[in-house]
């Protein structure tokens, strides 16, 4: 095996933790004061359905391997080690100082840097596209939650809305495997170089995954169901169905969004149809700023390092 390939298998296995830590606990976070759903119950449902939907469909895994850039050229497992590499190191710092925020948009930014840095061709028109859609979650999953809370309300007792958090649950999670959850397997792609989605490698990445969910569950349940707002059962169940909703609809056109911004919006959706005094704007501002942040400040690390590493290697050889 290449070493370029051994590092960005080792890479993936990383990323796929990381994905867990970021992803998971925000996937289960949203519905921890309504317990239908307890913690394992949901982490074994989101691990299989993570190993087995992209046996069915995995077109946003092939938007991050084919449609962003041509990551199958000669060159390009590299420039996917830096491009994970560039995310996971600005997710990371982000994280640290307190501002959680969307590896999906980290890892488009350093796809889009290290390409452009390596010299691979990048499609401006694909990147354009998939960040108007990742642009356009958050607002459709706030829009649908502030629709869903007041139907939840009109026709849910109290006593029958663990129902809906079950639909709720599942919805999301079915279309966190559908979307968001295949950027794991795109780096796999290109490290093993296959387009399909190998049950092994499903498999592998869902059980990578749920280590990182394990780890990640009580930080993520923190920053989401209760700095965003002063959440309600009500308020969680609506921001599953809604994020899941919309997650699930760009899924259907191959578009990667983040799960995340989704499920985050959602909450504001529901906070504000229920009176805007139970969202929390300030910590709602601060995440909305490393949204903000972690795209163009990925790009640029990776197109640097991309620069950098590509330079060594032509010295070295010359």
């Amino acid at each position: 095996m290449l070493l370029d390939a051994f590092v960005l298998i080792v890479v993936a296995g990383l990323f796929a933790v990381v994905a867990g830590v970021n992803d998971g606990g925000a996937l289960l976070a949203t519905g921890l004061k309504l317990p239908t759903v307890r913690p394992v119950t949901g982490i074994v449902l989101l691990a299989a359905l993570v190993a087995a939907v992209p046996l069915l469909t995995h077109q946003v895994a092939l938007t991050f391997v084919t449609r962003l850039g041509s990551f199958q050229d000669p060159g390009g497992r590299l420039a996917m080690v830096i491009a994970v590499v560039s995310a996971l190191t600005v997710v990371g710092l982000l994280s640290a100082r307190g501002r959680p925020t969307s590896l999906t948009l980290a890892v488009v930014g350093g796809l889009t840097g290290a390409g452009l840095g390596w010299g691979l061709q990048v499609s401006p028109e694909w990147v354009a596209l998939v960040l108007a859609f990742g642009l356009a979650a958050p607002f459709a999953g706030g829009l649908l939650a502030w629709v869903l809370i007041r139907v939840l309300a009109a026709t849910t007792p109290a006593r029958g809305l663990w129902r809906w958090h079950w639909v709720g649950f599942l919805l999301q999670t079915l279309a966190y495997a559908a979307n968001d959850a295949q950027k794991m397997l795109a780096v796999f792609m290109i490290a093993m170089g296959f387009t399909g989605a190998p049950v092994e490698y499903t498999v592998l990445v869902a059980v990578l995954f749920a280590i990182g969910t394990l780890y990640g569950l009580p930080k993520a349940g923190r920053t989401l169901s209760r700095e965003i707002i002063a959440s309600r059962p009500p308020h969680g169940v609506a921001a599953e169905l809604a994020a899941g909703a919309a997650v699930i609809g760009c899924a259907a056109v191959g578009m990667p969004v983040s799960m995340t911004q989704a499920i985050a919006g959602g909450l504001i959706g529901a906070g504000v149809a229920r009176g805007g005094g139970r969202v929390r704007w300030y910590a709602a501002g601060r995440i909305a700023a490393a949204w903000l942040l972690t795209l163009p400040a990925s790009g640029l690390l990776a197109w640097g390092l991309a620069l950098l590493v590509k330079g060594f290697a032509s010295v070295r050889v010359s």
